[in-house]
């Protein structure tokens, strides 16, 4: 798979570089960065407590039911054009390193008003890290779960699998028929819709090997990642906003095709996901990221 073509830029043009988290340049201590994330809804801050507005083609209201996701491999951009990888802390419930893998879960719901029931009370807003000293100007990462971290056990036991990717630790993150993570469970609810649920489960699909469900996967033949950047970002003043308003933009959320699971489950033949991947900036039929920047859901803002 060719890296270059598949990394998007993104964000809007700014007239600042970034030296990561301060430091003059005779300063060749460890930088520390926080990579912060919000959930929006156009230019709106929302949470399980908020009226959405403007939802899909119909413009329709809701509630926001869940925003989790996985964010993997980030690098920092050097001025000179060079990527470097952030180097995660401890490994916890919310990351883990493993080999050359480093993934955070972002969860942006608690399990109150009407995310009750979906996931837990705590949350984690962001992903924290080391980079060497350096002149930053750039931030590039996935949305999704590594291979290696994807099919893993999913017991309660951490010290088989990490907790950060465990089911235990965060319910209904785990794809059951296909062994592996939902690397985005977006979703947003109205009890008078036809599926009161819209949902926007992203994940790896086309999976193979001697048993899918269990975690023995040799591969997936549409990964469903999307690799995406931002050319202009500074952790210090600004965060990425997650924008579900843009994402449901093409989808009217109000109605689900007949036989079909409610919203987007990731299928290709699922006609909800055609404006859904669209809105990824992924291809529906390849499960690769497309090279053209037209992914919406994810934008720079001020911190």
């Amino acid at each position: 798979m060719n890296k270059t073509a598949l990394w998007t830029m993104g964000g809007v043009a700014l007239t600042c570089a970034l030296v990561a988290c301060g430091g003059g340049e005779t300063d060749n201590s460890p930088r520390n960065i926080d990579i912060q994330f919000a959930a929006v809804a156009g230019a709106q801050a929302v949470d399980c407590s908020s009226n959405l507005t403007n939802l899909g083609t119909g413009n329709a209201a809701g509630g926001l039911k869940d925003m989790r996701f996985y964010i993997s491999d980030v690098k920092l951009v050097r001025a000179d054009g060079v990527d470097v990888p952030l180097t995660l802390g401890a490994n916890s419930n919310w990351n883990v390193t493993q080999g050359n893998s480093a993934v955070t879960l972002i969860d942006l719901e608690n399990n109150t008003g009407t995310c009750a029931g979906t996931g837990t009370a705590a949350t984690n807003t962001g992903i924290q890290g080391t980079v060497p000293a350096g002149n930053y100007v750039g931030v590039k990462m996935t949305l999704g779960v590594p291979f290696a971290l994807n099919h893993t056990d999913q017991g309660a036991d951490v010290s088989v699998t990490p907790a950060v990717v465990n089911n235990a630790v965060h319910p209904g993150m785990a794809w059951a028929w296909a062994g592996g993570r939902k690397f985005a469970k977006i979703e947003v609810t109205n009890a008078a819709w036809t599926a009161p649920t819209f949902n926007v489960h992203l994940g790896s699909t086309g999976c193979t090997g001697t048993n899918p469900s269990a975690g023995q996967v040799d591969s997936c033949s549409r990964p469903n990642r999307l690799n995406f950047a931002f050319a202009s970002f500074d952790p210090t003043t600004q965060k990425i906003a997650v924008d579900v308003q843009a994402l449901l933009a093409a989808n009217d959320v109000t109605v689900n095709t007949p036989s079909t699971a409610a919203g987007c489950m990731s299928a290709s033949n699922d006609p909800e996901c055609t404006g859904v991947f669209g809105k990824l900036g992924i291809d529906l039929a390849t499960g690769l990221t497309q090279s053209n920047n037209s992914q919406a859901l994810f934008r720079v803002i001020a911190r």
